[in-house]
């Protein structure tokens, strides 16, 4: 068969409204309303990389969805930016002059990202038919954000100085701009449906990834190394200062600006079709939720729902409390910072092989080997707590610890991309928006609730003492992060008898263990043998 020849796997005659086009990507012929294009490999160029990369990038520049794409990445962008500040740097700040139960406390803050499922009918159901369905919800969400990053800007260096007696103010600052960026976050998921073409969509899902982690990785990675004074007096100040080169305050003031940039872009210059009749009668609010409720009286969907409540669970000390011990143990930020941006490339590489492997009749397959691959990385993790060098870290111990994270990043990567492979694979595609949406919210809904819990727990069954010069007074209780500060500078040393991170994170991977063996593997061995059309939800249901 010659290169460039184009070969039909089904009838193309005029009118057809279903084809599968095999041949050189140029050659194609235009897409019809359902096609499937396969290029054959006979055809592809073999130039230099150079060639062929740019190549690729004039033919995406050429795409006539290229602005709706760049404006879709920069959407999430603005999503990723507080979620990386509210999960990845603020508890680093706070940690440093906190316990950890008051850290804990201030995890509460990201639960509405896990949550946005009980408010998400209201954004698709109450919006104004002239301004634009999703802009009714973006635009407003943005403005408020916006405001309350300037807000920040001048008010939050003055309250992560002293935390404790702002933490209340401060968890409840970023709850808000959380729940604000979940709610955009349901907005602009929505408008990438319509906002691109049909034969574009699958870039939504790029676009999420890409934006998302561009901002969280902004603000996590880069503004820590940033923010940390050892970082910018070693690397970009030619004397020594006594803080870092960008502080918390101006970061969020930039971001303001910013925001309210897009902002005015999308008013401006950017129009939203109009919803057609069939898309506004399919979103009642009350009907939304009825479908939910449908869904979870379904056969095996309750134990599904126990699975994804309590998978995670020996995985939350480490997930939430290693790194905060590492540093507490004198890991320094930028080292931190560094290894998160080593695992950054990981995360992508093992997430595009972990959805090969979540293919065929098992697709929980590689989520359960995973499961025991991440508790044993909990468990090493602990470890390189436990054995942290006395003396500071040294380049040896830094590779183990870069090694121990990637592993766990690694397993966790795969156990994400096979539970969405499983949940593809049961949605009901009538309702599969809502369908979706359920299921991802209960899995990371059950990564969420045990946060603070775990974090009390710490500081609940750790016992230690100060133990003071003599004569300087009598020993106290140093568990607390404000009494262990007192101890030293009254010159005592604070001697820990228990610690209840060993305790919390052995108790979690041994009861996640049990668990794993009990109820979470027979249940997904079972689930995955039941029938596609037992998982669906039909519009005659009965109510």
């Amino acid at each position: 068969m010659e290169d460039g020849t184009r070969r039909r796997a089904k009838d193309s005659t005029p009118g057809s409204e279903v084809g599968i086009a095999i041949g050189s990507p140029r050659e194609r012929s235009p897409p019809k309303r359902f096609s499937l294009q396969i290029e054959d490999p006979a055809t592809y160029a073999n130039g230099p990389l150079a060639s062929r990369l740019a190549s690729r990038w004039q033919g995406f520049y050429a795409n006539k969805d290229f602005g709706n794409i760049t404006l879709l990445i920069a959407l999430y962008w603005l999503q990723g930016v507080p979620l990386g500040l509210a999960h990845g740097s603020i508890p680093f700040l706070l940690k440093e002059k906190l316990s950890f139960a008051q850290v804990g406390l201030f995890s509460l803050a990201g639960y509405p990202y896990s949550l946005k499922l009980f408010w998400s009918p209201f954004v698709d159901s109450l919006y104004s038919r002239g301004f634009g369905r999703r802009k009714s919800w973006i635009v407003p969400i943005q403005l408020v954000t916006a405001c309350l990053f300037w807000w920040m800007g001048s008010h939050i260096d003055s309250l992560v100085r002293d935390p404790a007696a702002g933490i209340y103010e401060i968890t409840y600052l970023f709850l808000a701009i959380v729940f604000l960026s979940a709610t955009q976050d349901i907005a602009v998921d929505g408008w990438a449906l319509t906002l691109l073409s049909e034969e574009n969509l699958s870039y939504a899902s790029t676009c999420q990834t890409v934006g998302i982690n561009c901002g969280y990785f902004l603000s996590f990675t880069v503004f820590l190394a940033l923010n940390s004074t050892e970082f910018s007096n070693k690397y970009l100040f030619s004397e020594p200062r006594d803080a870092g080169f960008l502080q918390l305050g101006p970061y969020m003031a930039f971001w303001a600006a910013i925001y309210v940039l897009v902002t005015l872009y999308l008013i401006l210059f950017k129009t939203e079709d109009a919803p057609t009749s069939a898309e506004e009668g399919t979103y009642g609010i009350a009907e939304t939720y009825k479908t939910i409720w449908r869904i979870c009286r379904l056969p095996h969907m309750q134990e599904f729902i126990g699975v994804l409540l309590v998978a995670k669970l020996g995985f939350i000390p480490n997930d939430s409390t290693t790194q905060l011990k590492l540093i507490e143990r004198g890991l320094h930020r930028e080292d931190m910072a560094l290894a998160v941006l080593i695992d950054f490339p990981v995360q992508i590489f093992f997430g595009y092989y972990a959805a090969r492997w979540s293919k065929g009749p098992s697709k929980m397959r590689p989520w359960r080997i995973a499961f025991g691959l991440r508790l044993l990385c909990s468990a090493l993790a602990m470890a390189t707590v436990y054995y942290f060098p006395e003396d500071g870290l040294t380049t040896g111990y830094f590779y183990v610890i870069l090694l121990t994270k990637v592993a766990g990043s690694m397993a966790s990567t795969v156990q994400f991309v096979g539970v969405s492979a499983f949940i593809t694979q049961i949605a009901d595609p009538v309702i599969g928006g809502t369908y979706m949406t359920l299921l991802n919210t209960l899995s990371n809904f059950g990564g969420t609730w045990p946060v603070y819990f775990v974090m009390s727990a710490v500081d609940y069954f750790t016992r230690a003492t100060c133990l003071l010069p003599a004569g300087m007074g009598d020993a106290f209780s140093c568990t607390a992060q404000e009494s262990r500060t007192r101890c030293e500078k009254e010159g005592g040393t604070c001697s820990v008898h228990w610690d209840g991170y060993y305790i919390v994170s052995t108790s979690c991977i041994l009861a996640s263990l049990l668990l794993f063996v009990a109820f979470i593997r027979p249940a997904v061995l079972r689930l995955e043998r039941v029938p596609t059309h037992l998982w669906r939800v039909s519009k005659e249901y009965s109510k």
